[in-house]
């Protein structure tokens, strides 16, 4: 598991895949979200503007999970 630094306040899971480069664009990012392919915490998420905190965990299939922290 990778640690991504955010600023404090949070950041939507859309903005942090691409920020953690689990996604390459937004629309990658909403098509991943989409097809079920991401989960937080261990829960499948499809809200692309959820509000990461500290702590919290992104995984999607396939790839390293990243721990948000800071935020």
């Amino acid at each position: 598991m990778r640690d991504v630094e955010v600023r404090p306040g949070g950041i939507a899971l859309g903005q942090l895949l691409k920020f953690a480069g689990l996604a390459d664009t937004g629309g990658d990012a909403k098509a991943l979200l989409a097809d079920g392919a991401v989960t937080v915490n261990g829960e499948p998420e499809a809200r692309r503007g959820r509000t990461l905190v500290d702590g919290d965990v992104v995984a999607v299939d396939g790839q390293e999970p990243v721990r948000v922290v800071g935020a």
